[in-house]
């Protein structure tokens, strides 16, 4: 999986995180090094999809928090990955 929106819809899955932090889960969870062009590019689309949302912060890091439209998003995009994986698994078994 190296789509950089699902990766930070999963990333924000497990708390509210600024762009460094995201970079970096990303690359422990899913061996990934966004670059914080496509990052950055990412969260503006995120954002204007409603899938996220910038937090208010008294430091210079702006948080990002995931909202039930990300939520809802990412798990049709896990099942859909899930449907693959199964469909996949089961051919393979007949290659």
């Amino acid at each position: 999986m190296t789509d950089p929106a699902l990766l930070i819809l999963a990333s924000l899955a497990d708390g509210d995180k600024h762009g460094y932090a995201m970079m970096e889960d990303i690359r422990r969870f899913a061996g990934v090094r966004l670059g914080a062009g496509t990052l950055y590019g990412a969260i503006t689309r995120m954002e204007e999809a409603g899938w996220i949302r910038g937090m208010e912060s008294e430091d210079r890091r702006k948080p990002y928090t995931l909202t039930a439209a990300g939520r809802r998003h990412l798990e049709e995009q896990m099942a859909a990955l899930d449907r693959l994986l199964k469909t996949t698994q089961r051919r393979l078994k007949h290659a």
